[in-house]
Parts: C-alpha cells; structure tokens; sequence
C-alpha cells in the first residue's frame, strides 16, 4: 500500500512528524511519503519558497526510515492539485496497488470544492484524520461521500485499489505551522515545536522574520 500526506508543511514541525509516524503504525505501512505542495490553490502564498521548504523537509526527517519525500508537486508549474498527483501515482504504482491519500477533518470538510473531487475516490482511498473543531455537516457533500465509503477498519483499504474512506483519530500534537511563524515574527523561540535542525536552517536562511543571531 502506497499513502501519501501533503501539505504546505510551512515550515514541518513535530506535530506533521509525529502524526505520520503514527499514521506509518496505524496503517500498518514501513513508510509514508510526504508531499509538499508547489502552490497551494486554497490559501494565500506560503511563508517560504518551495525549495526552501523542500529543505526544511529535508533535514527533518534525515534517518528516519519510516518517513520519505515526493516532490513531484514541486516540480510541477502553477497551483498543486490532489487529483493530479493521484493520477500521475496511479499510473506509477499500477492499477491494483492501494493508493492511500490521508487529509484532516478541516481539509476533508471542504473536499467538494477541490478540483475534479468526484475522480479522487476513484483514483485512491481516502484516510480522514480527526481534528479539534466542529463535525462535518451531516447535510453536506463530504459527510455524504464518507457515509456511503466509509471502511470499517484498516484491512479493508487492503482489499482494493482506492474507493474506500476510513477516519482515524490518532494522538495529535497541538501545534500549527501558523501558529509558528508567527512566533518567529513576533522574536519569540519555536524550539521544541520543531526539529532543532529546521528552527537552526530557519535562521540561516531568515525565514519568517527570523535573524542569524536569534539564539533563543
């Protein structure tokens, strides 16, 4: 099983890592490809640049083997959409392959607005994280599509290509990449919400209002 977890990661930080590590257990999968995305088409532009979140991406999973890069997003010109991705994947890991994409409740809440979202269920299976925040709205489009999909457990993704749809509620750790650049920005320390390698990377390369000399 091939799963996938995008993301601006802007910047990564340890709840991203640790959320796919136990996403890696859960599923039961020796590895999770992180993808992080060119042009977000939902959101204003990113903090830092691709490559320099590519980077950023870089160092923080260096040795962890349950963890892996895809940058094809990357390497893609203009706004990054999921069902492109799938279907370049799909073509790669073949026809029977189960294709796993993992988004939050937050995300999946709004899926009816993303691009050619009807093709998605059939280009892979969708694992819905639980997040803090209000339900889904039972009246809605997504709700329906997780009603009519849902899995009723982790081997059933196991058993075909793509169409099923299974929500887990992993431990979460509370931290959001807004929340820090804009500690960065206000000269307060992210330490301990991100890998000491990316906070010391974010000053080097002064990120998100960052300095060298911001040894705090």
């Amino acid at each position: 099983m091939h799963v996938i977890y995008g993301g601006t990661f802007d910047p990564i930080h340890h709840g991203h890592l640790r959320l796919a590590l136990e996403l890696s257990d859960r599923l039961g999968v020796p590895r999770i490809h992180l993808v992080p995305c060119h042009i977000p088409p939902h959101r204003g532009e990113t903090g830092a640049s691709s490559a320099q979140r590519l980077r950023l991406l870089e160092l923080a999973i260096a040795g962890e083997s349950q963890l892996a890069i895809d940058s094809r997003e990357l390497d893609r010109a203009g706004a990054s959409y999921t069902a492109d991705t799938l279907r370049q994947l799909r073509r790669e890991v073949g026809e029977d392959e189960p294709l796993v994409m993992v988004v939050g409740t937050d995300a999946f809440a709004g899926f009816d607005r993303w691009r050619d979202w009807q093709q998605i269920p059939g280009l892979a299976h969708i694992v819905v994280v639980r997040r803090p925040g209000p339900p889904l709205d039972p009246s809605g489009k997504p709700a329906r599509l997780l009603a009519e999909r849902a899995a009723e457990d982790v081997s059933a993704l196991y058993g075909k290509p793509g169409g099923l749809i299974l929500e887990l509620d992993p431990p979460l750790l509370d931290i959001s990449a807004t929340g820090i650049r804009e500690r960065i920005g206000e000269g307060r320390s992210p330490r301990y919400l991100i890998p000491d390698p990316v906070w010391d990377e974010i000053r080097r390369m002064g990120l998100y209002g960052a300095c060298p000399d911001d040894n705090f």
